[in-house]
């Protein structure tokens, strides 16, 4: 897929949730997977389309897993004329006090409450007023899905959403793209992605989630592009209203 392609979905999100505003300064939250890598690189681009005027950089929260491929982002970094900053924590070492008491592993919740102060904090620091992450539209299934079977709620996360005690914006502007598109864009223009360390990588509800929705598009094909649809729907939305009288 070339990019020209993500770059159209990124600027129809921008128009229909108003993600990025003349003189935003974005930090994009790089992890080094596929999804901010290719944010990264789009949102770099989409810098010169007309009346985007709006700075970057990257942010790097370094967990403290062992064998992280820097070098590879600071490569990719500068092949792209990027602002990275790599922020090296002990977050790591928390998680391993603070282990999950029923299975022993590390609480992914907790690590990604504390990856997001970090990187709140870092973005402030260098004069941000957005963070964008590299959440796309099977994520947001995802999220509706999980939501509903562990939480009885209907509900995913937004494309922009105003966090007040940290006085900033989140987007996610690839909130319109599958992660089959993402894929296909990062093989086409050769955009790496760093090798994953996280001893739960595969074993989350996440990824249980994301296993029991391809199951389900190889039995419904249109349910992909329907679901994805749907978050958006706001005219077709009926649930149940207990306060309902009839008449």
């Amino acid at each position: 897929m070339k990019i020209q392609n993500i770059l159209r979905q990124i600027r129809k999100a921008d128009q229909d949730f108003n993600l990025i505003e003349d003189g935003d300064k974005i930090a994009i939250a790089l992890s080094g997977g596929k999804d901010s890598m290719l944010l990264f690189v789009s949102l770099k681009m989409y810098q010169n389309f007309k009346g985007k005027n709006f700075d970057l950089i990257g942010i790097h929260v370094d967990v403290g897993f062992e064998e992280f491929e820097h070098e590879l982002m600071k490569e990719f970094a500068r092949q792209y004329d990027l602002e990275l900053y790599i922020e090296k924590t002990k977050i790591f070492s928390i998680l391993s006090l603070e282990k999950n008491q029923k299975n022993g592993k590390i609480q992914c919740s907790l690590c990604s409450t504390l990856k997001k102060g970090v990187l709140f904090e870092k973005a402030k620091e260098y004069g941000c007023n957005k963070i964008a992450l590299g959440h796309h539209g099977d994520d947001a299934i995802e999220t509706l899905l999980l939501n509903m079977i562990h939480g009885s709620k209907i509900a995913t996360f937004s494309p922009k959403q105003y966090m007040s005690r940290m006085d900033m914006d989140m987007i996610r502007p690839m909130v319109y793209l599958k992660e089959e598109e993402i894929v296909e864009a990062c093989k086409a223009n050769q955009i790496p992605s760093v090798r994953r360390v996280c001893p739960n990588d595969g074993y989350t509800q996440r990824q249980e989630a994301k296993e029991l929705m391809e199951k389900f598009y190889k039995l419904y094909p249109m349910a992909h592009d329907n679901f994805l649809n749907s978050l958006s729907n706001e005219e077709q939305v009926s649930l149940w209203n207990k306060d309902q009288r009839s008449k």
